[in-house]
């Protein structure tokens, strides 16, 4: 049986004709099938996965120069726009809608001859910490199908985790890939805002979201980002930096090592994730590096600050889908327009959707304007102004990447404000820019995984993809 270890070995094997990409594809739908009770795909391109397969095989028996992503089997999250193909950010709202163009990075990763396999499920439009907001079923994490994958990109995080597809693209607005990544035991790699051209992404909130990427090891993770990052006309707030060959540096490891005070002590951090976290720091301390506690007194604030900002800029990003110039339009009866954009988007829009578009026009209405989303914006800017000064000290920044592992499905139903602590660690590398990375290092008692989160500044993701891989590969060798 085929088993996947990594890009690299991959293509070795392909090119000794040890095995074929039609035969790879054919082993990935298997396992689809196999484990379609978790609810990972909403939709499986089988048919146009293994044409393509054939395709790739049929060039490399040619000895034509091979792409980078050479039939790799790819799955992608329902918010990217894939052209000729139905795109419905797991909502109502949007069902049976079809693409009329493919978002940039899907370009990318087809022109280096990657296999897109289907699109997978997520939170609706990509709102939610547990994968249970989705007008497709909640996604069901592998280790534990009683417990959630992570939200808002678990189907991803799913698809890797349980080898339904080799790596996957998802979407983090606040830590919808490493939260997801974590709870299933995967990479999740959130690069600096711009890294990543978010032409064709379905908006959630502008200034936050950035495509990433899950994976099983840095290394492939590294490699995706080095083909679908870069400069993009199509997007004005895409970085025009040059892409480093990130699956080829060698990057002096970093040694400078910083984690917040905060984080540690928060009430909210499971007591034994608490401990493995401070038995790393001191094994970190035992290898050479220096590492650092920070004081972070806006700790309290970058949650209240994240849900201020993203759904204010959700009700904006989400106004255009009314059942006139987008989405699903009401069969009711009506009599003025305002009735039908009531009643269409309240049948098109789930709970949580409706929850957060209802605060972000709140919190952007006369009179609340200035006391909240000003006041959010100034907290942000001071996030920002503390994280260059914290980064011309240190190089990498570590936390943990949750307060806790995977939670049982409909266990915070009732209580929202502990689905939201699940972001408390995630959200500022969003609110400031920089990548962050969560690698599965740990295990809990409970028999299900945690990770470790780092980030670096903004643009300096050969700093954090060197430290994720000599963390991950200490693990493996120990």
């Amino acid at each position: 049986m085929f088993r996947f270890t990594t890009i690299k070995d991959y293509h070795a094997a392909l090119q000794v004709n040890q095995l074929s990409c039609a035969q790879v594809v054919d082993f990935y739908l298997s396992q689809i099938q196999k484990h379609s009770d978790l609810h990972s795909f909403i939709e499986v391109f089988s048919e146009e996965a293994m044409q393509r397969a054939l395709d790739l095989d049929a060039l490399r028996a040619q000895g034509k120069p091979l792409g980078k992503l050479h039939g790799v089997v790819v799955g992608i999250k329902d918010v990217l726009c894939y052209k000729d193909h139905q795109v419905s950010a797991a909502s109502k709202i949007l069902e049976n809608y079809t693409a009329i163009y493919s978002a940039s990075a899907i370009e990318k990763l087809l022109s280096e001859g990657a296999i897109i396999i289907g699109r997978q499920n997520c939170d609706e439009f990509a709102m939610g910490s547990s994968n249970e907001n989705s007008a497709f079923g909640a996604v069901k994490n592998g280790l534990d199908p009683n417990k959630v994958p992570g939200g808002s990109s678990g189907g991803s995080a799913v698809g890797v985790q349980m080898d339904l597809c080799m790596v996957s693209l998802g979407s983090d607005t606040g830590g919808s890939v490493r939260q997801p990544a974590d709870f299933c035991g995967v990479v999740g790699l959130k690069p600096s805002y711009g890294r990543i051209s978010r032409y064709g992404l379905i908006a959630y909130a502008s200034s936050f979201d950035q495509i990433g990427i899950f994976s099983k090891t840095v290394e492939d993770a590294s490699l995706v980002l080095e083909v679908i990052a870069g400069k993009d006309d199509m997007d004005s707030t895409v970085s025009d930096l040059p892409v480093p060959a990130y699956s080829q540096s060698n990057t002096p490891l970093p040694k400078r090592v910083a984690y917040f005070k905060e984080t540690i002590s928060h009430p909210g951090l499971d007591p034994e994730m608490k401990n493995k976290f401070i038995d790393y720091i001191q094994s970190l301390q035992h290898s050479g590096y220096t590492v650092d506690a920070i004081d972070f007194s806006l700790l309290s604030f970058v949650v209240p600050t994240y849900y201020v900002l993203t759904t204010a800029e959700a009700s904006s990003n989400l106004s255009r889908f009314d059942g006139v110039k987008f989405g699903h339009r009401t069969k009711q009866p009506i009599s003025d327009l305002t009735e039908l954009y009531k009643l269409s988007r309240t049948e098109g829009f789930g709970e949580e959707v409706q929850r957060r578009i209802l605060l972000g026009t709140f919190v952007l209405s006369a009179g609340y304007f200035d006391a909240y989303f000003t006041k959010a914006q100034q907290v942000r800017k001071q996030l920002v102004n503390f994280t260059e000064e914290l980064f011309s000290k240190y190089e990498v920044l570590i936390s943990p990447t949750v307060p806790s592992t995977a939670f049982r499905l409909g266990e915070h139903h009732q209580t929202p404000s502990q689905m939201f602590l699940a972001d408390i660690y995630t959200v500022y590398a969003n609110l400031v820019g920089i990548p962050a990375i969560s690698i599965p290092l740990f295990k809990h008692s409970n028999g299900m995984p945690f990770g470790l989160q780092a980030m670096s500044a903004t643009f300096q993701e050969e700093t954090l993809l060197a430290f994720s891989a000599s963390q991950m590969n200490q693990q493996l060798s120990s």
